[in-house]
Parts: C-alpha cells; structure tokens; sequence
C-alpha cells in the first residue's frame, strides 16, 4: 500500500510540476525549441530544477543498491549509441517540435482539458498498440 501512496504522490508532485511550469502548454514548448527565432529560454529552468532533484536521489538509490520502497533497482548501464537509440531520439524531438509535447506532459495535460493534449494521447496510444505488430529484429 505504501508504494502505491507514494507512487500516487510523485505522480501528481510530476504532474502539477508540469501544469506550473508551463510544459503542458504547445506554444510554450515550440517557444523554448525555436533557437533561431524567438526563444524563451524559461524551460531550461524547468530542466534545471529536475535534474537538482533528480540527481540526489540517482546518487542515494545507486549507493543504497535498492529502491526505498523495495523491488529491483534498474539503472541503465549500456553507453551504446546505436542506429535504433538515434532513429528513436529522432523521431521522438520531430515529434516534440511538431506538436509542442512529449508525453509526460501530455498526460498531465489532460487533466486541464487540452484539445492538443487528448489528440496526443490517443495518437501515443495508438503508437504504443502498433508497435506490439512490429516484428523484432
């Protein structure tokens, strides 16, 4: 029970972050993206602030050797930079810039009732359905 209450806490702590700071918002976004026009480097502050919170609590789990909350603690370890890790990274920033969302705040922007948001989902909802056809290679 204590990990889903804690779960259910760093859910919505993640998902109001995301509604303050403005990344639920496209044009904030694509704001933040457009280097060569007119950028609003704000984000970047956003950024900023996850990894001063994440980066504690990486370096206590790894020192720990387990989760605070028990289960198996999955760092990843691999430094390959292959075809599939550019492909992916690819995809994933056209489709950021294109649409001003990734999918945290998607998800998070659904709860404030985001046209753009309830389009994402269902169209990420698809990809991850169709990508259980896809043959392993």
């Amino acid at each position: 029970m204590l990990k889903i209450l804690a779960s259910l806490f760093a859910g919505t702590l993640f998902g109001v972050g995301l509604t303050v700071s403005q990344m639920v918002n496209p044009a904030k976004i694509i704001g933040f993206l457009d280097i060569a026009g007119d950028w609003d480097p704000t984000l970047a502050f956003v950024m900023a602030g996850g990894l001063i919170a994440a980066i504690p609590g990486y370096y206590l789990a790894r020192k720990r050797g387990e989760p605070f909350l028990g289960g198996v603690l999955r760092i990843p370890t691999s430094r390959t930079v292959d075809a599939k890790l550019i492909i992916g990274s690819l995809i994933f920033g056209v489709g950021w810039a294109i649409s001003g969302l990734c999918p945290g705040p998607a998800i998070a922007g659904l709860s404030v009732g985001g046209t753009q948001s309830f389009i994402f989902a269902a169209a990420m909802a698809v990809g991850m359905i169709a990508f259980r056809f896809v043959p392993n290679r």
